[in-house]
């Protein structure tokens, strides 16, 4: 077992035969997943739902109104048990590598699986993409933490564990593996392309080989676009960012809203509730949308009825979001998406535009108001060069989704899941690893051997405890024991022995260090009083000295793991 595991860690090779294993994992747990919200579907709305519940028909209206409700009720019952068992917040791919160096709960994948299938097969608006990716990684980081895999590798096995859950609900590796590297990863690196890829293309071919049919994208033969399709396809990605923006503000304003209801458990219901008056507008309310999707793609139907359908799945997706049920916006983000291609069409002839095939925008809506939700304009890119097999269609997608990329980080500067985390309080903006640095603290860099003084010794005495040479600096300490200063040892030798004690000397009686700061927030401290040293404190108010940092150390030492990230980067270490 040692010599395997060994094997495991000692190259690329072992890094690809995990990825392979976590890739048939993350298409067995995603087969599962669906099949278990479909049964849900087809128990609860009957039959006429087994193309999509956002296609239903001979459903009773009582069971689009109340099972959603009654779907938020449940939710919320499973919630109290959740929080007496685990009261903490689920740990998801993106977080788990900007911050944890790959450490994700297996757990926690359980209850966010849980959460999002009942929130899926009740009918709320939600997809079942969180609860994929969500079990994908923890199983990779299980697998990579019982193995002993390092910190980069660990964090690249989470990013396979994400591409081959995309990769399974869509049948589209490429937009799985894109999809890991933009979001998961945080960056791209030819040592990772191969496991990354080997795990989504494992995950697709244990999903075909289960006949698991998840969210298949198919908008069959898309006409290829001519050069003013090119420039449509530009103000298409910027008026889909702004709509992109306008719903992630909508909500966190419900999410607000919601919190208003004192009993936190009746939260879902009233949420379903709403979702189920929604649906009685139009079925394609309910659930992620793949049927009505489909449908967008497949027919043609009024503007009227476009709109109708557009406006009612951003305000089911908004109240099923902020009302707490569990899941994402990636599904109802791409029909959206591919609707407001379709209305910006039938638009076209009334400012005078010559219009183009719906289908053609309809694409290039799904991908960039995508882009500017989820955040990964490749991995948008690759899924529209997937479900229609058009190069050309895939160079017009490019230019929207980078245009819809840019209109949301200069106007909004989020895409959703990190929105999320900066309404959490969160300050990471993507999968970049920054939990080294937050690790790197003071009160680990710092040195406990200190030399102190008080600060009412004479000068005279001061002198024959600390002669020229035998330190740089003294910290001075009050009558009670606690921090008042710094004393430089050349100063109190330069200056006239007539002085009768050190207190005129003591300097930076109010900064210090507390032993909870990283290196970044310390290393503006140092700048912003231009010193070489600083004492460490174990608190605000106790003032009690418990060592003392110098700016040098702290430079070499994020150095040293600045470079061993750029290593891990490259596939070096």
């Amino acid at each position: 077992m040692a010599a395997f595991r060994a094997w495991l860690r000692g190259g690329e090779t072992g890094l690809v035969f995990l990825a392979v294993l976590t890739g048939i994992a993350a298409g067995l747990l995603a087969t599962a997943m669906s099949a278990a919200a479909r049964g849900l579907h087809i128990l609860l709305f009957g039959e006429g739902v087994a193309h999509g519940v956002s296609l239903a028909h001979g459903v009773e209206w009582w069971q689009l109104l109340f099972i959603p409700t009654i779907g938020g009720a449940v939710l919320g019952l499973v919630n109290i048990g959740i929080a007496r068992w685990r009261p903490r917040q689920p740990v998801d791919p993106i977080e788990a590598n900007a911050l944890h160096g790959g450490r994700m709960s297996l757990w926690d994948g359980a209850v966010v699986a849980v959460q999002n299938i009942i929130s899926n097969g009740f009918g709320a608006s939600v997809g079942l993409e969180a609860g994929y990716t969500q079990v994908g990684g923890g199983v990779a980081s299980r697998l990579g933490r019982k193995l002993g895999l390092r910190r980069g590798d660990l964090r690249v096995l989470v990013g396979c564990g994400a591409a081959g859950a995309i990769a399974a609900a869509f049948d589209a590796p490429l937009t799985g593996a894109f999809y890991a590297f933009e979001l998961v990863i945080g960056t791209y690196a030819i040592a990772s392309l191969a496991p990354v890829v080997a795990s989504a293309v494992m995950s697709i071919l244990t999903t075909r080989l289960l006949s698991g049919q998840t969210y298949l994208v198919q908008p069959g033969g898309v006409p290829s676009p001519a050069w003013d399709g090119y420039l449509l396809a530009l103000a298409l990605g910027a008026l889909c960012a702004f709509a992109a923006i306008a719903l992630m503000v909508g909500v966190s304003r419900l999410e607000n809203l919601f919190k208003r209801v004192p009993w936190v458990p009746l939260r879902p219901a009233i949420g379903g509730l709403g979702v189920g008056a929604l649906a009685l507008i139009t079925p394609g309310a309910l659930s992620a949308g793949h049927g009505a999707l489909h449908f967008a793609f497949s027919t043609e139907t009024s503007l009227k009825a476009v709109v109708v359908l557009l406006v009612v799945k951003a305000a089911a997706s908004a109240l099923s979001l902020g009302a707490g049920f569990r899941g994402g916006l990636f599904f109802a983000s791409l029909l959206m998406g591919a609707l407001l291609g379709k209305v910006f069409v039938a638009l076209l002839p009334l400012v005078g535009l010559h219009t183009v095939d719906p289908l053609f925008l309809a694409v290039v809506g799904m991908s960039a108001f995508g882009t500017a939700v989820i955040g990964a304009p490749l991995a948008m890119t690759f899924l529209a060069l997937e479900s229609t097999g058009n190069f050309a269609v895939a160079g017009a997608v490019l230019t929207a989704v980078a245009v819809s990329g840019l209109v949301t980080r200069r106007t909004f500067g989020y895409s959703f899941a990190t929105w999320r985390f900066h309404l959490r309080g969160e300050t990471i903006r993507s999968a970049h690893d920054v939990g080294w640095l937050r690790d790197l603290t003071v009160g680990k860099l710092m040195r406990r051997d200190v030399r102190t003084v008080r600060s009412d010794t004479s000068l005279a005495s001061f002198r024959r405890d600390f002669p020229l040479g035998s330190t740089e600096r003294v910290i001075a300490l009050d009558e009670a024991g606690r921090y008042a200063g710094v004393v430089m040892v050349v100063e109190a030798h330069a200056i006239e022995a007539t002085a009768e004690t050190i207190t005129p000397l003591v300097k930076l009686e109010d900064v210090a260090l507390l032993p909870a700061m990283n290196a970044k927030e310390a290393m503006a401290v140092f700048d912003s009083v231009e010193v070489e040293a600083l004492a460490v404190l174990d608190g605000a108010e106790s003032r009690k000295v418990i060592g003392s940092l110098t700016a040098a150390h702290v430079l070499r030492r994020y150095g040293e793991e600045i470079d061993k990230r750029r290593q891990e980067e490259v596939g070096l270490s």
